[in-house]
């Protein structure tokens, strides 16, 4: 199991993530940032707007993606 905080997945806290696969981490981190907007954190809703603009190019959205699996990768497991 490997451990990603918010804020390296683009996000605005540092909540940690604890997950086996990426897949799986992303997904969590898209399920925090929904209860962030739902509750209108403003800094969660800055972040938001960032990977919006960020979507609009889709080669830059999957070269992002890219990125945060590599460095999920290269996580050491947790102990």
């Amino acid at each position: 199991m490997k451990t990603m905080t918010c804020n390296q997945l683009g996000g605005a806290c540092e909540k940690e993530f604890h997950a086996n696969t990426f897949e799986e981490i992303a997904e969590l981190s898209k399920k925090h940032a929904m209860e962030m907007f739902q509750s209108g954190d403003q800094a969660h809703l800055k972040a938001m707007n960032e990977m919006q603009e960020l979507m609009k190019t889709p080669e830059a959205m999957k070269e992002w993606f890219e990125n945060k699996e590599k460095e999920f990768n290269a996580l050491s497991e947790n102990k």
